[in-house]
């Protein structure tokens, strides 16, 4: 997900997002330890998703 595309959106919909992100990391690295996923890169990019969301967080507070 682009940081354009986070920005256009309010901030409970962050808060959700993130929440819908965190629980697919947790799924995939699930299944990850019981067999070998096909396409890891997938953890890392939704690592990097939840933090533009905390980034962008942190920058609507200021």
């Amino acid at each position: 997900m682009k940081i354009i595309d986070l920005r256009k959106m309010s901030l409970e919909k962050l808060n959700v997002k993130e929440v819908e992100l965190r629980e697919e990391v947790s799924k995939l690295s699930f299944q990850h330890k019981i067999r070998p996923l096909e396409n890891t890169s997938r953890l890392s990019y939704l690592r990097k998703d939840i933090a533009r969301i905390n980034t962008l967080r942190t920058q609507l507070s200021l």
